[in-house]
């Protein structure tokens, strides 16, 4: 999206409160999501190996940072674009009993964002995953999972409120559940970037079901890498996917904020279908792929929360930058500075 600079811009904390303000809210909500969902601290890679089928696609399209190892024969890694499927892997690894989990800390490059509010080459979120059941494997658990991950967003809001009270909740008590067939249905006209605004705007906080799999117009709400999220089984309720997006209604900037994209991942059957969906049967032999297919992997539900965009949500911050370090173009930098916006 464009650059916004909100009218009238108001700083609520100065960059060295903010700096501890940022510490106070990665602290807190670590803790209520673990509780939440009883997962446990791991440590992460920062880069995996190419062609080992770990490193995730996101939308398919995009390229990962890689380099050449000098002390393994030039062999190439690349940086995580998240760990989706790393984390999958360490389930069965800790072997880690259904209904518990693990989560790490994930930062990534990734050189093809459009740089803006929102968006920056840094990314940093709190990547989770949890071994789950057969029967878990439903809508109503998912929506169950997004409202615990939803109540320790709020729990930490209401700690900002009362460490700054100048900084008032906006928040509604509960989210708002729409599968993005429906939104397509309520909003034939625009566009799904519009149609998630039109809905965060409206009910202040959503989670938009069923991410991938084509919809009655033909095309998917948005893309989705075939081999993580299951976005193409029944739902029990007439849709696809068991999946989706928590994306919030940010009033600094007026627009829609993602905050976690999370899903039912694939089993088997599952990821047949979508690798044979997306013309990507040739990713059966990889190592993460052919483990999966060989039972080696837990049932499991996961995703990823992002650390800055929640920082910068819950400060009511108007640019990204304004809770962490990155690269800006000049322009962005002189254009934020001229309207109070101080980037870290």
């Amino acid at each position: 999206m464009a650059l916004i600079i909100p009218p009238k811009y108001k700083l609520k904390l100065l960059p060295e409160t903010t700096e501890i303000a940022i510490k106070q809210i990665k602290e807190a909500f670590q803790t209520e999501l673990a509780s939440a969902l009883n997962l446990r601290r791991v440590t992460a890679p920062l880069f995996v190996l190419s062609g080992t089928g770990l490193n995730d696609d996101l939308n398919g399209v995009e390229h990962a940072v890689s380099f050449p190892i000098d002390a393994m024969d030039g062999a190439k890694a690349e940086v995580v674009h998240s760990l989706a499927k790393w984390k999958r892997t360490k389930l069965a690894a800790y072997d880690i009993a259904p209904g518990y989990g693990l989560y790490t800390d994930m930062n990534a490059i990734r050189t093809f964002e459009t740089l803006d509010n929102m968006h920056s080459l840094y990314v940093d979120q709190w990547d989770w995953e949890k071994t789950i059941t057969t029967e878990q494997r439903t809508l109503a658990f998912l929506k169950q999972t997004v409202r615990d991950i939803y109540a320790a967003i709020r729990k930490v809001e209401a700690l900002i409120y009362r460490t700054y009270p100048h900084i008032t909740p906006v928040l509604p008590p509960e989210i708002t559940f729409i599968h993005s067939q429906q939104l397509l249905e309520q909003y034939p006209e625009l566009t799904p970037a519009e149609r998630e605004s039109e809905a965060a705007r409206r009910y202040g906080a959503i989670f938009v079901i069923g991410i991938g799999a084509p919809l009655s117009d033909g095309k998917p709400h948005d893309r989705r890498a075939p081999d993580y999220d299951d976005w193409s089984t029944p739902d029990g309720e007439g849709y696809t996917g068991l999946n989706g997006d928590l994306i919030v209604w940010d009033t600094v900037l007026d627009a829609p904020m993602e905050l976690s994209s999370m899903g039912i991942r694939v089993d088997s059957e599952a990821m047949l279908r979508q690798l044979h969906l997306c013309g990507c049967d040739d990713r059966k032999p990889l190592n993460f792929h052919r483990m999966l297919l060989d039972g080696e992997l837990p049932l499991s539900i996961g995703g990823g929360i992002g650390q800055s965009r929640l920082c910068m949500f819950l400060l009511q911050k108007a640019h990204i930058g304004e809770v962490q370090a990155s690269i800006w173009p000049d322009r962005q930098i002189q254009q934020c500075a001229a309207a109070g916006i101080t980037l870290l």
